[in-house]
């Protein structure tokens, strides 16, 4: 039951109604003394008894010693250098899968500034620019964000705290995770890093800080308490949500939830539509066993055992007369998959995984998948109300249907002319020169602000007379270097400059 307080109104007729049912009630004034009365001071009161009565004083720690108020701001001055904020534009293309996956009303990614993805729903949408998170955790500049945030993106650009900016390249996306790798070009010396805590050691109600991008407002912070763990939202078959009442906003994304040591225990990565005070995060353990992959190839493959599983409740272990009280039954074994080689059968009761203990469908899920294909695994299980070990040798998981198809990082340099977004063609003019023959959008020959029908002149500090000469020139370029073109329109007089930057290799 939930009790309301009274109204203004209420409460003032009560006030009001008060002294005169009082005055009924009593005898004349000059019959009754009055009683005594409490004297009052700032520091002290007086009973009518005549003892004296302390105020209650809160006595604040001495700092440093425990229960003691800790100012944040030594932390934040630790750590904000390597929080980045993530700018990504894409040129208009269909619709993509990557924030759909989401039950409306339940969860919201919001990678993108006002929480709308830069792609649009259904037919497709215009170009559009979307803001997130990230941080930088190699001074090499490797930065980690979420997946939807640069899912799509045709250039992405961070910027530091420092005002510092870079293109950056994506590395490796999981979906499943919504985790993303990203490596800024052309950095030179080392960048301020963070690195990754043990999201594992957390309690819930220890203290947290975010720090992030929200609506475009860079670098602010929010502080709060870990509100819970292992929270499933059924954002995919891997939630492993932390929960925090930190404020995160849209263009939070991807950016750090961090301990008060200053380690990263979590990726902010969604928000409970309508509410407030709830936030996720993706655990960085999770994230720490996705980055070798995502470094390597760019994709993470997980291991198979081919099970339909759910959850062993107190009614199943009843009906299955097993005195288990936590694990995963096996509803259905995939035909020819590892479960079924290895022996496993419909209602197994898994309660391990290796080391892995299995409390549920998903924890069985999570396990799973962080164990390398191919491997061979022990299955620790009840089956008949005796228990057993079965060694699986696991298999590769494979894409499930609505599922973004994940191929592996192409190690081979894109030619220059796709890096610029520049294709050239001869002068039609005659003039020589070699003209633009068209820009793709949000690419580096558009930010240069090259257009088709223009013709270059020069490159660098070289003539061009022809494609060849300034395909030759672009080439030569330094990459991250910013590069001088000398370009002419043709019916109009006068030259254009203008300086396009040259992307890494």
């Amino acid at each position: 039951m939930v009790r309301t307080l009274p109204s203004r109104r209420r409460l003032a007729r009560a006030l009001t109604l008060m002294p005169l049912v009082a005055l009924g009630a009593c005898t004349p004034a000059a019959d009754v003394a009055p009683p005594a009365r409490p004297t009052l001071s700032l520091k002290t009161a007086t009973t009518p008894s005549g003892a004296k009565v302390e105020p209650a004083v809160y006595s604040a720690p001495t700092p440093g010693s425990p229960g003691a108020l800790m100012s944040l701001a030594p932390l934040v001055d630790t750590v904000k250098g390597a929080v980045v904020n993530v700018e990504v534009q894409a040129r208009a293309r269909p619709a993509m899968g990557g924030m759909q996956g989401l039950p409306p009303g339940l969860a919201e990614r919001f990678g993108m500034q006002g929480g709308q993805n830069p792609f649009g729903e259904g037919g497709g949408a215009p170009a559009k620019q979307g803001l997130g998170s990230g941080f930088i955790v190699d001074p090499a500049g490797l930065v980690l964000t979420n997946n939807h945030v640069v899912e799509g993106a045709d250039t992405v650009r961070v910027k530091l705290e420092d005002g510092r900016s870079f293109e950056a390249e994506v590395l490796g996306r999981d979906s499943l995770t919504d985790v993303a790798l990203i490596q800024l070009k052309g950095v030179s010396g080392k960048l301020p890093f963070v690195k990754l805590g043990d999201s594992d050691g957390l309690r819930v109600g220890d203290p947290v800080m975010a720090i992030g991008n929200p609506f475009g407002l860079a670098s602010s912070v929010s502080a709060g308490i870990l509100s819970a763990r292992a929270r499933d939202i059924h954002a995919g078959p891997y939630d492993d949500f932390l929960q925090t009442d930190a404020a995160i906003n849209p263009g939070n994304s991807g950016g750090p939830l961090f301990n008060m040591k200053g380690e990263v225990v979590g990726m902010n990565t969604a928000i409970i539509g309508g509410a407030t005070g709830i936030g996720f995060a993706v655990p960085a353990n999770l994230i720490q066993a996705l980055l070798p992959q995502l470094q390597e190839t760019g994709v993470v493959r997980r291991g198979w055992v081919g099970l339909a599983v759910q959850d062993l409740t107190p009614e199943l272990a009843r009906a299955l007369r097993v005195e288990a009280a936590k694990g995963a039954v096996v509803a259905g074994v995939s035909a020819g998959g590892p479960g079924a080689k290895a022996g496993l059968r419909e209602e197994d009761i898994i309660t391990s995984v290796g080391e892995r203990a299995v409390d549920s469908a998903g924890s069985l899920t999570r396990a799973v998948a962080l164990l390398k294909p191919g491997s061979e695994v022990k299955v620790s299980l009840v089956r008949g109300g005796q228990a057993m070990e079965v060694p699986v040798k696991l298999g590769t998981r494979p894409t499930q249907r609505g599922e973004e198809e994940m191929t592996p990082r192409d190690s081979t340099p894109a030619p220059l002319s796709k890096r610029l977004g520049l294709r050239l063609s001869e002068a039609q003019d005659g003039s020589g020169g070699a003209q633009v023959a068209a820009v793709e959008s949000g690419s580096a020959a558009e930010r240069a602000g090259l257009m088709p029908g223009m013709v270059l002149t020069q490159v660098g500090d070289q003539k061009v007379s022809g494609v060849a000469e300034a395909a030759q020139a672009l080439t030569s370029a330094e990459p991250g270097s910013a590069l001088l073109l000398r370009a002419r329109v043709p019916g109009q007089d006068g030259a254009l400059l203008r300086a396009i930057e040259v992307p890494q290799r």
